[in-house]
């Protein structure tokens, strides 16, 4: 039903993520190591979503990308991991050293990750052992300070753009739009959701 939200981060939390779309604040659960993965508090940044319904409740979770979800839905196949367990599971370890240990067969440091006992660890290297990978491992983008509007180009370098093509384009764009009265009167972050918005259209 919904596969991403892109909007303004207004809170981060362990496990929890707030997300603004327009007026409308979602409280997503992620794990801990997807957290790390995004920008900081006041940031537009797109996370790729799960809505889970039951008969008592209803929760979202987020990843940075498509690829730490699937994952997350892989362990979700194991017996006796649930959502929450496999949440709990990629907060304590990163994809990529979970699957390294998952391709060595090594049981023991399984054993070792909080919300995974010695059965779990067996069925995780019964089900997953060989069959997880990762097309790319996303990371915190660091981008030098001169670059203006530094939180925009973050986000737009996490959603997969090109780093040196989403400098130039905003770099740009702050030059020209700065020239606007209208945008030179709004705020910080009405001014970065511009940006945001309109570098989206012309990477595009």
């Amino acid at each position: 039903m919904f596969n991403s939200l892109t909007g303004t981060i207004t809170g981060k939390f362990p496990k929890q993520i707030f997300i603004d779309t327009g007026g409308v604040e979602w409280d997503i659960c992620i794990p801990d190591s997807n957290l790390d993965m995004l920008p900081t508090v006041g940031s537009v940044c797109r996370v790729f979503t799960f809505l889970q319904h039951t008969e008592t409740a209803m929760q979202m979770y987020g990843f940075a990308s498509a690829d730490e979800r699937t994952l997350f839905f892989d362990l979700m196949k194991v017996e006796g991991i649930g959502a929450k367990a496999a949440v709990k599971i990629m907060s304590s370890v990163s994809s990529a050293r979970l699957m390294q240990v998952l391709d060595d067969g090594d049981l023991e440091m399984l054993e070792k990750i909080p919300g995974v006992g010695k059965k779990t660890a067996g069925k995780m290297l019964l089900a997953l052992k060989g069959k997880l990978s990762l097309r790319e491992t996303p990371s915190v983008v660091r981008i030098s300070p001169e670059v203006p509007f530094n939180d925009v180009v973050i986000s737009l370098v996490s959603m997969g753009y090109d780093k040196r093509l989403v400098e130039q384009k905003i770099a740009l764009l702050s030059e020209t739009l700065q020239n606007d009265a209208a945008f030179a009167g709004k705020t910080q972050k009405e001014k970065e959701d511009a940006l945001f918005r309109r570098a989206i259209v012309e990477l595009s």
